[in-house]
């Protein structure tokens, strides 16, 4: 039965005065069922890991992401032509920060009971993230690519190592030196 027929039956039983036996039917066709929710433990270099795993990759539309560093970057020396805040308030940061951030997404949404455990981890940008929320996969529609477009694409991080390594005063800027960090560790990879 279509979970809009259990509801549709339970209302016609409430229309006829019929409460506790539309409570029946929900508590026993179509339950609460309350869900102990995990709470995140990643940290940048778990983001950064699943990042170069998935090759910078959104994992739910195959487009291209880029290391969150770069954006910056652009933030800080053009500032008028790539606005940035500090909350990414849409109406002064440039969409660039919400389509081609990467960021890890629960594939099982935590808020429904899915492990926070890297097998549960898969890159995706902010605006999929944000789109997709607390909802399943199969409740949206959508589905996990498994042939990457380029997995040769690291989201232009040794590029960004190289430029900061260039131009070091860079590293005053706290967000651009985190991902430095980080992403120095995959220069050779």
């Amino acid at each position: 039965m279509q979970k809009s027929e259990i509801i549709k039956e339970a209302f016609d039983e409430l229309q006829k005065g019929r409460t506790s036996k539309a409570e029946d039917i929900l508590k026993n066709v179509y339950p609460f069922v309350p869900i102990a929710v995990e709470k995140r433990s990643y940290k940048l270099q778990d983001k950064m890991r699943i990042f170069m795993r998935d090759h910078f990759i959104d994992r739910y539309s195959g487009d291209k992401l880029v290391n969150p560093g770069v954006l910056k970057l652009f933030s800080v020396r053009m500032q008028e032509a790539f606005p940035y805040h500090p909350h990414w308030k849409m109406d002064e940061t440039h969409i660039a920060y919400w389509e081609l951030t990467p960021t890890i997404d629960h594939i099982n949404p935590l808020a429904l009971g899915g492990a926070d455990s890297e097998e549960n981890w898969i890159t995706t940008s902010m605006l999929h993230n944000q789109i997709k929320s607390n909802w399943t996969l199969e409740q949206i529609g959508w589905s996990i690519k498994e042939n990457l477009a380029d997995e040769s694409w690291d989201g232009l991080t040794k590029d960004f190592v190289r430029y900061v390594d260039e131009y070091p005063e860079l590293l005053k800027d706290i967000y651009i030196a985190k991902w430095y960090k980080e992403s120095k560790k995959y220069e050779s990879t």
